[in-house]
């Protein structure tokens, strides 16, 4: 699996941005988002349990991640027409204010190294990328787990200061400062 300090993979993929057809479907690439940070979380699957509440959850901190100059990106390996029903379909994703990428082929998952090798879809997987490109943040949940996407909120505020940030620290509060 790719780690700190490993450069994010390059990718083209379909994502769904809205509900309607007209303009549901674009591109994206690494280039899409160059010189702002990434929050690129990965999920198995559409139509399951644990997935939308994370979703939503990264929906509801949208405004906090774009105030931050960081671009959110949800990514799975269903196509992007099963994104955009799932996003019509549940109530809780239909003004989802990020795109939901689709990584179908799996490429993208199998470059990371997080695409389950049984079921053959993505880990639970988190990825803070800086506007270089290099991955600063990673993190891997069990399937059955939820993650926090405060905590990944919290996580890139402190990769942001550039400096030393003790156990808990919140944006606001002191840095450790090395004499």
């Amino acid at each position: 699996m790719l780690t700190i300090g490993d450069r994010f993979p390059n990718f083209q993929l379909k994502a769904v941005v809205s509900n309607d057809m007209a303009d549901a479907f674009v591109d994206v690439h690494g280039a899409s988002y160059k010189g702002k940070w990434r929050v690129v979380f990965f999920y198995p699957k559409d139509f399951t349990f644990v997935c939308p509440t994370e979703i939503a959850g990264f929906g509801k901190l949208n405004d906090e991640f774009q105030d931050r100059d960081t671009q959110v990106l949800g990514v799975s390996t269903d196509s992007e027409f099963v994104h955009l029903a799932w996003r019509r379909d549940h109530r809780d994703l239909r003004d989802l204010p990020f795109p939901l990428v689709s990584d179908m082929a799996r490429k993208l998952s199998s470059e990371l190294g997080i695409l389950d090798s049984e079921e053959q879809v993505c880990m639970r997987a988190t990825f803070v990328v800086d506007p270089e490109g290099v991955i600063r943040h990673v993190s891997v949940n069990d399937g059955s787990v939820g993650r926090n996407p405060e905590e990944i909120l919290r996580v890139l505020d402190a990769l942001q200061t550039d400096e030393l940030c003790p156990c808990n620290w919140k944006q606001g509060e002191e840095t450790i400062q090395v004499a």
